[in-house]
Parts: C-alpha cells; structure tokens; sequence
C-alpha cells in the first residue's frame, strides 16, 4: 500500500496537555491551531509547541493510529510515535 501523504502529530499545549491530530498539510495544519483557528480543544491553550510526528502513512491507518493514541497516557504518547519513527 503506497503512504497517502496522512501523518500523525502531536503538540503540547501551553496547560502542559497533549493534543493528538492527523493531517496532509502538516505546516498549514500548525499555522491554522497556533492562529487560533484549529481544533476547539486548542483554541484556548495556545501557544503550542509540536512534540512528535509519525512517518507518512495512508488516511485510514493515520486515523487508527490517531484513535488509538488518544486512549493511552500522555508519556505513553510520545512514546509511541517515537518508536513509529524508528522503524
């Protein structure tokens, strides 16, 4: 299966809280949530810093990555996309 172009990303809100999201347009998508245009959740947490990126990858496994990282710790988090990069 040939990468779709999708990654994973995650930023670390200035309330020290994570904040998981997928995207194509990776410096578009960060512009957006630090202009306070992005996701709701982000919205009132700025400035945001960007802590980890998965490797490219197909719209639908960026979405199971994405599900699946937001039910795990934060230190778990960034641990996994870590780990993602690595292989």
């Amino acid at each position: 299966m040939v990468p779709d172009n999708w990654v994973v990303y995650l930023l670390r809100c200035a309330d020290d809280s994570l904040y998981c999201g997928i995207t194509k347009d990776l410096e578009k998508r960060l512009s957006k949530h630090n202009s306070g245009k992005g996701a709701k959740y982000t919205r009132s947490r700025l400035p945001l810093r960007l802590v980890g990126v998965s490797s490219e990858m197909t719209k639908s496994a960026a979405l199971k990555l994405e599900y699946r990282l937001k039910r795990i710790s934060a230190a778990d988090k960034i641990v996994a996309l870590e780990r993602l990069n690595a292989d």
